[in-house]
């Protein structure tokens, strides 16, 4: 029997939801074998409106956790989420680079969920610059494409195209925008790009507030899927369909926010 192998190097998100803790979970749904390097730690304070603070762990934690997956072990398939620093950003690629790693989902996380306000404005030059040439996909969602294409307002599929076009640029092999609900569609609709031809995505829109790590998911599932051997656009399709059932099942943890379901997909079957 064959073992798929993905590595998520990612936040750790206390609540469960969202960074290597959904990556995990979606691994898992997967059947692929999940494993981790953590760059921070993010908690969330229920006595202040479920605010955010970030834990940073010290660049050598990083490089033993990675080099213990890498060097060690080995991968089908590797993602990323929040990179805090230019200076993790710039370990995290001189590993891709020293152990010729493949199938590299790029999740460009720039910001918690809920806000429009990056977190740390010099990553988005790191992301730019030193990850996504690094890319086999990169999948911002709507508020990081506008960062990492200079589009400044992205409000409709073709203005999803153009991000796309000009992320492209950057270096990656496969862009995908994440429009979901966010766009003035009658569908949560994202968009593939490959360089040359342009593929749209569309699922119904799922009315609920409940989507706590779900970009966190999607790249997950790509990466899950990549790790197997299927093709960036198979892997993209079965990921969209994974994600739409984990929002259609998402459930409340408390008044503040409420994740998705990551067995819905098997379990709804």
């Amino acid at each position: 029997m064959t073992i798929f192998k993905a590595l998520a190097v990612a936040g750790s998100d206390t609540s469960g939801g969202a960074g290597l803790q959904a990556d995990l979970k979606t691994f898992q749904e997967l059947g692929v074998y999940g494993m981790t390097a953590i760059t921070v730690i993010v908690t969330q304070n229920p006595h202040n409106n479920w605010s955010h603070d970030i834990y940073p762990l010290p660049l050598e934690v990083l490089e033993a956790q990675m080099e213990t997956v890498l060097g060690g072990i080995g991968v089908h398939a590797l993602k990323t989420g929040m990179l805090a620093t230019t200076e993790v950003i710039s370990l995290v690629a001189k590993k891709f680079d020293q152990y010729a790693v493949k199938n590299i989902v790029i999740d460009p996380v720039m910001a918690c969920k809920g806000t429009d306000e990056v977190l740390h404005p010099e990553t988005t030059v790191g992301i730019r610059e030193i990850l996504a040439p690094r890319a086999t996909i990169i999948t911002p969602n709507v508020f990081e494409a506008t960062q990492l294409s200079g589009i400044g307002s992205i409000r409709s599929l073709e203005d999803m195209k153009a991000a796309a076009v000009e992320i492209y640029k950057l270096g990656p092999k496969n862009v995908l925008i994440k429009g979901g609900a966010k766009l003035n569609t009658a569908d949560a609709v994202d968009v593939l790009y490959d360089g040359q031809e342009f593929t749209v995505l569309q699922a119904p829109k799922i009315n609920t507030t409940y989507t706590h790590g779900a970009g966190c998911t999607y790249g997950a599932a790509i990466t899950g899927g990549l790790a197997k051997g299927l093709s960036v656009p198979t892997a993209v399709k079965q990921a969209k369909e994974f994600i739409t059932a984990a929002i259609k099942a998402s459930f409340p943890l408390n008044s503040f926010v409420g994740p998705t379901y990551h067995a819905a997909h098997r379990l709804n079957k």
